[in-house]
């Protein structure tokens, strides 16, 4: 394992009041974060990680990042809680294999939502912690309710923003019967699909398109108020633009048996996203209670696919995130908004 020096966590500036909709930008400076950037080579993979901010706890807080992100997109959520006075300590924040920093996968063949859960749960071990508080964006989710399903006494608890979960799935196996239940999702795949055939040439497309300044427009879907999105976070989503790896993202969601798994979830979950989510259906919260009946979910108004970046405080609050060992005895009140 490489990493470079630790650092102690920043100073904490006073609580302050946030503005309403995507208060803060992107942020790629993990010492700014009191954090330590390690190359953790394990059975598993290859993974770069930041992690920090350690205390007396076994417990660590991993947050992971969706499909076209890395673990950038938690920084605003990183700064809501500087901004409000709120504890994020023994933090694990990856790069998933193949986004951000992280190499892609040695045997894709080999992938699934399975063994990139172990993954998850041998680099926190390697990292000192027996149990986890996990919270995943989009694909992350996926993988933090496999995560829980698969440990379910090292897993604390669970946070969900805008998981991947059910719909997706269903049209990955189906895109054309499904189409209508989906369609901005479906006619992104599509997109990627074509671009992973033509190889660098679709890489050389995407540059194109930023460098001309339409990007936003074509990622508007995902948020609420788009205009009001910081650049760092248009920018950051073109760099993430893989094809081959939201493909593949995508097929291993579209194997994957949901239902049998996180039937096996014990510990309490948490979930969030936006009134303006295009990635999430109508009936996903209900078939996901059906099969993890004491998780809680609520939507938060004025958001889109992103709640993290579009509303970080709000994201931070409803998932309890900021409470070490995020209650393990019973499910907490939710927090109303």
């Amino acid at each position: 394992m490489s990493h470079t020096p630790t650092l102690a966590p920043p100073s904490r500036p006073a609580p302050a009041t946030l503005p309403d909709y995507s208060p803060f930008a992107l942020n790629a400076e993990a010492r700014r974060f009191g954090l330590t950037t390690s190359t953790m080579r394990l059975r598993g993979g290859t993974v770069v990680v930041r992690h920090g901010r350690r205390s007396t706890s076994d417990t660590a807080t991993i947050l992971l990042h969706g499909a076209a992100g890395s673990w950038t997109t938690w920084t605003p959520l990183l700064q809501a809680a500087e901004a409000t006075d709120h504890d994020l300590n023994d933090l694990i924040i990856p790069d998933l294999p193949g986004w951000g920093d992280s190499p892609v996968v040695a045997d894709e063949s080999a992938a699934s939502v399975e063994s990139m859960a172990e993954l998850i749960a041998e680099l926190a071990r390697s990292l000192g912690y027996e149990r986890w508080n996990v919270v995943g964006h989009s694909m992350g989710g996926f993988i933090a309710l496999q995560l829980a399903a698969s440990e379910t006494r090292a897993t604390a608890s669970v946070g969900l923003v805008s998981a991947t979960s059910f719909s997706i799935p269903d049209s990955v196996r189906h895109p054309i019967r499904h189409f209508s239940t989906l369609p901005a999702f479906t006619a992104l795949l599509i997109t990627m699909r074509m671009l992973r055939l033509t190889g660098s040439l679709g890489r050389a497309l995407v540059r194109a398109v930023a460098g001309r300044g339409l990007l936003r427009a074509l990622v508007a879907p995902l948020f609420s108020q788009p205009d009001a999105i910081d650049a760092s976070v248009v920018d950051a989503l073109g760099t993430e633009v893989r094809p081959a790896g939201f493909v593949l993202a995508a097929a291993l969601a579209g194997g994957y048996d949901a239902a049998t798994r996180w039937a096996q979830i014990s510990c309490p979950v948490r979930s969030v996203h936006g009134d303006a989510d295009v990635f999430v259906a109508v009936d996903d919260d209900e078939r996901l209670r059906v099969v993890v009946p004491h998780c809680v979910i609520s939507t938060i108004a004025g958001a889109g696919h992103f709640g993290q970046i579009e509303r970080p405080l709000e994201v931070l609050l409803r998932l309890n995130v900021a409470v070490p060992g995020a209650n393990t005895a019973h499910t907490p009140q939710l927090d109303t908004f």
